[in-house]
């Protein structure tokens, strides 16, 4: 990239507009190493406090801050009237040489630049201490003790900026006591990545200012807001020269919430100083570096026994984007010495691994590869996020990238076996058709699966570790997190793009703390956000908002735009939306998709089940009623999705007993929790109403998984799987006996239909352990070991199987709608009227996606 050389104001950093501006590169696409503000971002609390205190700026603010400053005597132990409140410490800092009757000014070197230039407008004497290199600018209390006298201020940074260095905070008190004549102002700044024990604040001499710039450890710099704590006397003094009114409204309302967020300080706290270590390891590794120790969230460098300067490599990697800051205007310090930030991990990442390829482009080195990603989150659940994640799997595929999908968590109890036997969500599945790739336990490293209102069935990596309840589950969440991020890592490794996708809504409040699925997955991967919105349901605009209102500034940042799905109607009605969401959130619609109906492909969810949204909803004649029970723990609804295309079928969903009437074959499904659905079947009457079915010898009724235990006469948990380890009586429609066990049986299965000669390709996911009770059980399937895995009575219109998606052979299922024909005397001729293929449908859906996202934008954020 061509570029002039960066101006020596933008070279020292802090605008990152100016260093845009001078790189010829958007300020999004910036990664700024040069402004020392909290990694973190603004806390959370930020935007909607200015929300709801932004009419107040049609008042004038309170000149004296005086709700501020009783905040900031609580937070700081101290009397109100110490406390003073200015437009930034800046303005604090040179109002103190005019307020005290000063001579002169002493500052160890290199310090913040503003120090002396308060100095030299008041017109005093500047002295200058310089600090030792070779001591890594650690403050000399000898040397500084033999320069100081009366009507002298001393300027400190505690730590100092830039070297990040602390001094000991006892020796300073020790020393402003013995020269009571001398003022020593202490710049706290920084000390909240530090440490308040470091602070001069308690038991502070009278001799002794502190001031603090709330914008750095808040990342507020537009808001202009600091404060000092000194003796009534000296804040009446500067009182006096600081004009009204120059604090204003949503700076003081700010103030005060952050005097009280002492979490968020020590949050900050911990996030910096293990990003802090982690970065002076990593730059270990990079050759022609020495680093200084330092306490703050920041660094200082040299650049050493090299041919670039500093600001050379500034220039270097301002055109790969990233901003460092140059130290040359620091007294004492030269063009080789340089600052970064702490940041967060994988912008870290980003700066080393430049600074390895520009300092050291022959040595090798392996850092983590960082595979271009988008993640499609949503406004809540059900918003589409699943079926627009196979869409642009297969986009991705049919414009010849190797991608790979992932989903970080995923809570369904609509689940597949890969040939490995691993157990992982259904919509994984899909969208890793949609790469036309075998199914990976590593797609979906994280499984829920409910069984109760309170607790779930946990699978990691394909493997059930257990039942857990939602609270000890948020508790280990961190812990699983990394198997999640391994798992990641070694999919993104094997692969050229990844398509993420999210859980529910990233704006859940009561869960973000422990999030592993949306914004924090997200971040991980270097993913671009797209928030998808589901406007059929309406409020989609508001959604938009109000979910980006409740994000963090950094989550805001991750968010590349918006995805209005399910549209009907004319587009050009949007515009005025669009021009509105875009004024609210700074955000872009990046695609509309049109309302999609008989996609065929599976849902994630029960959602679409429970609304029995089946493709064939109007219902021809020589139809055949095909009834499916509702379960309040239905699994694996998805497989009666075959039988919905068929033509010749009506299918149902039946939650009440007076719903059921008298179908041609009635369907138990799979269940989570068999023992408390039998319970719902009898309160509900439906146990009541299929036995009178089974009596009737004209209703075929099946069972699977679940339900084909549940047509046995017994099932037992003496482990407590499902339930507390209680037994319960079955329907007694087949006589078997059903045990569940610890282990769980999890296989892809081939088999065999033997009255239709039919072959079965499926797969088994169950704890039971079932086994016939008398010779009155026929095998109607056996695998290909010659076991049952389907059984039968009354000349098989009574069944059951464990084999999951039984009803996905064309043939065999066409066989099935058959026999229920000719049970009712219509023809049937064998002939396959439609086939269960995914391939078509997923590019079909791909081809109307394609249409309507702005395909290059996305792709141009993404990297590719």
């Amino acid at each position: 990239m061509k570029m002039t050389n960066i101006p020596q104001r933008h070279r020292h950093g802090g605008n990152l507009r100016q260093l845009s501006v001078a790189a010829g590169i958007p300020s999004a696409q910036l990664v700024d190493f040069s402004a020392n503000l909290n990694p973190l971002g603004p806390p959370e609390w930020l935007r909607p406090l200015i929300s709801a205190h932004v009419s107040e700026l049609i008042h004038y603010p309170d000149p004296d801050c005086a709700e501020l400053v009783e905040a900031l005597a609580l937070a700081n132990a101290t009397a109100p009237e110490q406390i003073l409140v200015g437009n930034g410490a800046t303005e604090l800092l040179h109002l103190l040489p005019r307020a005290l009757d000063l001579k002169s000014v002493l500052i160890p070197v290199p310090s913040y630049a503003d120090y002396a230039e308060s100095a030299l407008l008041a017109e005093l004497d500047l002295e200058l201490l310089p600090l030792e290199e070779s001591k890594d600018f650690a403050l000399d209390f000898e040397r500084m003790k033999g320069l100081l006298k009366p009507s002298q201020m001393v300027l400190l940074g505690q730590p100092n900026n830039p070297t990040g260095c602390l001094f000991d905070a006892g020796r300073l008190r020790s020393l402003a006591r013995e020269f009571p004549q001398t003022y020593f102002m202490v710049d706290e700044s920084f000390i909240a990545f530090a440490g308040d024990e470091y602070s001069l604040r308690k038991d502070r001499p009278e001799n002794v200012i502190i001031v603090e710039s709330m914008t750095k450890a808040y990342a507020i710099p537009g808001l202009r807001l600091g404060y000092l704590i000194a003796e009534e006397e000296i804040v009446a003094r500067l009182k006096r020269l600081l004009p009204d009114w120059t604090v204003n409204t949503l700076a003081q309302r700010v103030g005060c919430r952050a005097a009280m967020d002492r979490k968020y300080r020590q949050r900050s706290r911990e996030f910096v100083s293990a990003q802090r270590k982690q970065l002076v390891h990593d730059l270990d590794q990079i050759p022609c570096l020495t680093q200084y120790p330092g306490d703050a969230n920041f660094l200082l460098l040299r650049l050493e026994h090299h041919s670039m300067s500093a600001v050379d490599l500034a220039q270097h990697m301002l055109e790969k984007g990233v901003a460092i800051r140059v130290c040359e205007n620091f007294q004492s310090l030269d063009q080789s010495y340089f600052r970064l930030a702490v940041r967060p991990p994988n912008e870290q990442e980003q700066l080393c691994n430049l600074l390895q390829e520009i300092l050291a482009p022959g040595r090798i080195s392996v850092p983590r590869r960082r595979t271009p990603a988008v993640m499609f989150q949503g406004t809540g659940s059900n918003a589409g996020k699943s079926v627009l994640t196979a869409a642009m799997c297969r986009i991705l595929h049919q414009d010849g990238y190797d991608v790979a999908p992932f989903k970080a968590q995923n809570m369904s109890l609509n689940s597949f076996v890969t040939m490995q036997g691993g157990e992982m969500g259904r919509a994984q599945v899909v969208q890793s058709q949609a790469c036309r790739l075998e199914p990976d336990v590593r797609m979906n490293p994280v499984l829920l699966k409910p069984n109760s209102d309170t607790g779930s069935q946990i699978i990691l990596n394909g493997t059930v570790t257990g039942n857990m309840h939602f609270r000890a589950y948020a508790e280990q969440r961190q812990t699983i997190f990394e198997t999640v991020k391994q798992s990641y890592d070694e999919l993104a490794a094997e692969h050229e793009v990844m398509v993420l996708e999210g859980a529910g809504s990233p704006a859940e409040v009561n869960l973000k703390a422990n999030d592993i699925v949306n914004m924090n997955m997200a971040r991980y991967a270097d993913a671009p956000v797209l928030l998808v919105g589901d406007i059929d349901r309406g409020g989609v605009f508001a959604s938009f908002v109000g979910t980006m209102e409740l994000l963090t500034e950094a989550e805001r940042s991750q968010v590349a735009g918006f995805i209005i799905n399910r549209f009907r109607g004319d587009q050009s009605f949007l515009g005025p939306a669009l021009e509105t969401t875009l004024q609210h959130t700074g955000k872009p619609v990046l695609g509309v998709i049109p309302y999609l109906t008989q996609l065929g492909l599976p849902e994630e969810d029960s959602v679409s089940f429970k609304d029995n949204s089946f493709a064939n909803s109007a219902v021809p004649e020589e139809c055949v009623d095909i009834a499916i029970i509702d379960l309040p723990h239905i699994s694996n609804f998805t497989d009666f999705d075959a039988l919905g295309i068929e033509p010749d079928v009506h299918l149902r969903v039946v939650r009440r007993a007076d719903e059921l009437g008298c179908p041609d074959a009635l369907v138990l499904p799979g269940s989570k929790n068999v023992l408390n659905d039998l319970n719902h079947l009898r309160d509900s009457g439906l146990a009541e109403r299929i036995m009178s079915l089974a009596e009737n010898s004209v209703c075929e009724i099946v069972g699977v998984c679940g339900g084909f235990q549940m047509l046995g006469h017994w099932i037992s948990d003496p482990n407590a799987v499902e339930s507390d380890g209680s037994s319960r009586d079955g329907l007694g429609l087949l006589p078997l006996d059903t045990v569940l066990a610890k282990g769980k049986t999890t296989i892809q299965t081939q088999s065999r239909h033997l009255p239709s000669g039919c072959e079965l390709v499926g797969y088994e996911i169950h704890h039971g352990q079932t086994k016939a009770v008398t010779s009155d059980l026929q095998a109607i399937i056996r695998n290909s070991a010659g076991e049952m895995i389907g059984g039968s009575t009354d000349q098989g219109r009574i069944w059951g199987t464990y084999l999951h998606g039984v009803f996905d052979a064309d043939e065999f299922r066409r066989w099935f709608v058959d026999n229920l024909r000719r049970r009712r005397g219509w023809s049937a001729d064998g002939l396959v009227r439609a086939r269960y293929d995914l391939e078509p449908a997923l590019d079909r859906l791909a081809d109307v996606v394609r249409e309507g996202l702005d395909i290059k934008a996305i792709y141009r954020r993404m990297g590719l």
